[in-house]
Order: C-alpha cells, then sequence, then structure tokens
C-alpha cells in the first residue's frame, strides 16, 4: 500500500521514472515529468507513445525518483500504481498543471511536441494525460 510519504516524495522529484509491462510483464521504464493533483500523480504524453500502447493492455505501473536520463538512484522509493487514460478536460487539467509546475521549460516542451504531432498528425495538437493511484 502506498504512503502518504511515497506520494509526497514522487509529487515533489522533477523527474519519475514510469516503468509500464509488455504483455510478458517485462518492465519498460520512461522517465517523465509528474505533477502531483491531490492523491494522484498526472503524467502528460503522445497518444501514439508505447507507453500508451502497453497501459491499453495492462494499466499496472511502477514508479521512482530519477534524473532526466532515467537514472534511479539506489534506496530510491519504489511504488506501485495503477494508470488511468485521462479524456479531453482531465487531459487539459494535466496539460495546465504540468505548464504551471515546469514554467518555461514546460511552455517549450510542450510547444515542441506540439509541433512534432502536428506534422505527424497533419495539423492536430495531441496530448494525452495519465493519472496514477498509487496502490
Amino acid at each position: 500500500m502506498a504512503t502518504r510519504s511515497d506520494i509526497d516524495t514522487l509529487g515533489s522529484a522533477k523527474y519519475v521514472s514510469l516503468s509500464t509491462f509488455h504483455a510478458d510483464g517485462s518492465p519498460v521504464a520512461t522517465p517523465v515529468w509528474v505533477v502531483r493533483d491531490g492523491d494522484v500523480l498526472r503524467i502528460l504524453t503522445d497518444p501514439d507513445s508505447g507507453k500508451v500502447r502497453r497501459l491499453r493492455v495492462n494499466p499496472a505501473v511502477r514508479m521512482s525518483p530519477c534524473d532526466a536520463r532515467g537514472r534511479v538512484p539506489s534506496g530510491a522509493i519504489v511504488a506501485h500504481g495503477v494508470a488511468v487514460l485521462e479524456d479531453d478536460d482531465g487531459t487539459a487539467r494535466t496539460l495546465a498543471l504540468i505548464t504551471a509546475r515546469y514554467g518555461l521549460m514546460g511552455r517549450i516542451l510542450g510547444w515542441i511536441n506540439s509541433s512534432r504531432a502536428r506534422r505527424a498528425s497533419g495539423g492536430e495538437v495531441r496530448h494525452l494525460g495519465l493519472t496514477v493511484t498509487l496502490t
């Protein structure tokens, strides 16, 4: 069971290693930005990403604080949770919270990702929010 301390630690980390799982159970770790919203953690991603495809099959995740390259320090907490793909309103909330937390870098990287998404999708800006509840 996740403790309030786990939520506090992960919610205050600049980067979190988010592990999603292949059908065979092998993990795939990705460093992501995270923002705490009450008792859940929110993450913003591309809806066509591998993590979203894996979450559609298995919503279980593992999270721990990490650096920008995804390196997890020894002794870091490892929390387990369940990720839910958000609707448009939830994604908009996640985008606003991520942008507010990460400031200028959040806006710049959001713009870069939006530009890539527009090119890839023929003009449509696409993001998908994930809500993670620790278990």
